[in-house]
């Protein structure tokens, strides 16, 4: 039985309770692996992080969170849209898996080369004359290259064996987190950081192709296919544009900052939204194992396929206030402890950002039914939408308001786009009334 091991500490009616039912089994396996992954992922690598910002100081981080959130923008070319439409493509085609992990391989890589080079060279453009944050974008961006073996993750996934890539990142992670505590005490420079964070990446890489190997497959079997690389861009170029979109509403507000209002602003802001947003992992997680589940109710029954879509947004809604109640009044107490009393001007930040959850993780349960049917479209107009909002209300909030102007700025254009503009359309006006439906999370009986 897969992960039979995580099943065994749960209690024992609940193990009564799932006798017999292997798929549910397997996806609660599955979540609890990546659950384990985020968990330690969201303790130690905020501890780090906060470390390395107490080290650097606001200006210094502010500069590192500049060039991180630069790199995003970019982020789209090299992932190129294909996550969710390759595992779904491996879902109902298990026989064509390596035409589909070769072809998706090579247009990972070949996107993650031009994400390198566009960012380098737009940075070059804006930064002209700041070396050190030109060689910052530059080695943070080569990550986007090795990124290309993300495919491996795509089959595990597909497959619901996460645990595999689980183990793999965790190691990278690890490394990567020991690395960067001995850069702080042996006061490395700056440069070095981002050093780390590529290092990671590639870390990362290698550890997916052991544990592929070691379950049977081996990359030098991989084919690409011109036919179904032209059939998987036709899927995925919207959702190319939605993650420029995406990456503009999650990212653009640190990079506006740092062109309107200096980088130690950078480093007051990225320090509330590393708080913030280490939530974020919830939602993927959870949507990352129920995926394959949702696309065979679709085909299956349509009824239960609704009723699972329902479940899942009043699960999202449910964990989102969970998190941004408590923290809102607790923003200022947790950044000073954190942070230290230099970054004490990040706590209205914070308790303003953390309302972005609740869309944030409503967003992302509507993922499923997007793919489901084949709506990419209209997603992509939302997100267009909100990111223009978002840019907009920037332009106007962060010469008034800095970074509290910037936190504002994302909770509104992320509800825009994850919720209200679904009620445009007739095809998303289900899903919107699905949306307000979930905030009745306390009602008892089923749907």
């Amino acid at each position: 039985m897969k992960d039979e091991g995580l099943l065994r500490l749960l209690p024992r009616v609940v193990r009564s309770a799932l006798e017999g039912r292997e798929e549910v089994r397997q996806v609660i396996g599955n979540t609890g692996w990546l659950f384990a992954d985020k968990l330690m992922r969201m303790g130690v690598g905020l501890l780090v992080s906060v470390w390395v910002a107490r080290y650097l100081g606001p200006a210094q981080f502010g500069m590192l969170s500049y060039a991180t959130a630069f790199v995003a923008l970019f982020g789209a070319l090299a992932t190129l849209g294909l996550d969710g439409i390759v595992v779904r493509e491996l879902v109902r085609n298990p026989d064509d898996s390596q035409e589909i992990l070769g072809t998706a391989f090579a247009l990972r890589l070949a996107g993650g080369l031009l994400a390198l080079l566009m960012a380098v060279a737009v940075a070059s453009w804006l930064r002209h004359g700041e070396q050190t944050l030109r060689w910052l974008v530059a080695i943070i961006a080569a990550g986007a290259v090795f990124q290309a073996f993300d495919v491996i993750d795509f089959w595990f996934q597909a497959n619901v064996l996460s645990k595999h890539t689980v183990m793999a990142k965790n190691a990278a992670f690890s490394v990567a987190s020991l690395a960067r505590v001995g850069l702080i005490l042996s006061h490395a420079p700056l440069i070095l950081f981002a050093g780390v964070s590529l290092l990671e990446v590639v870390l990362g890489a290698a550890g997916l192709i052991i544990v592929y190997r070691r379950n049977g497959g081996f990359p030098g079997e991989w084919r690409s296919n011109a036919a179904r690389c032209r059939r998987l861009l036709g899927d995925s170029w919207p959702l190319i544009l939605s993650g420029f979109s995406v990456a503009i509403y999650m990212k653009i507000d640190q990079v506006m900052l740092g062109e309107m209002a200096g980088d130690r602003v950078v480093g007051i802001y990225s320090s509330a939204i590393r708080i913030s947003e280490i939530w974020y992992f919830l939602p993927m997680i959870i949507v990352s194992s129920v995926f394959p589940a949702v696309i065979q109710a679709k085909e299956r029954d349509e009824g239960l396929y609704v009723r699972r879509m329902q479940r899942l947004f009043r699960l999202m809604t449910a964990i989102s206030l969970a998190i941004a109640v408590p923290m809102t009044f607790l923003s200022e107490w947790v950044v000073v402890t954190l942070f230290g009393q230099g970054f004490a001007a990040a706590a209205p930040v914070l308790a303003i950002h953390i309302w972005a959850a609740l869309f944030v993780f409503l967003g992302v349960a509507q993922g499923p039914w997007d793919l489901a049917e084949n709506l990419t479209r209209l997603a992509l107009f939302r997100i267009s939408s909100g990111a223009f909002i978002n840019v907009v209300l920037n332009v106007f909030l962060i010469p008034a308001y800095g970074a509290v102007g910037a936190a504002v700025a994302t909770v509104v254009s992320q509800a825009f786009a994850a919720v209200f503009l679904n009620v445009v359309h007739v095809k998303t006006r289900g899903i919107f009334f699905a949306q307000l439906r979930s905030f009745l999370v306390f009602r008892s009986g089923h749907q």
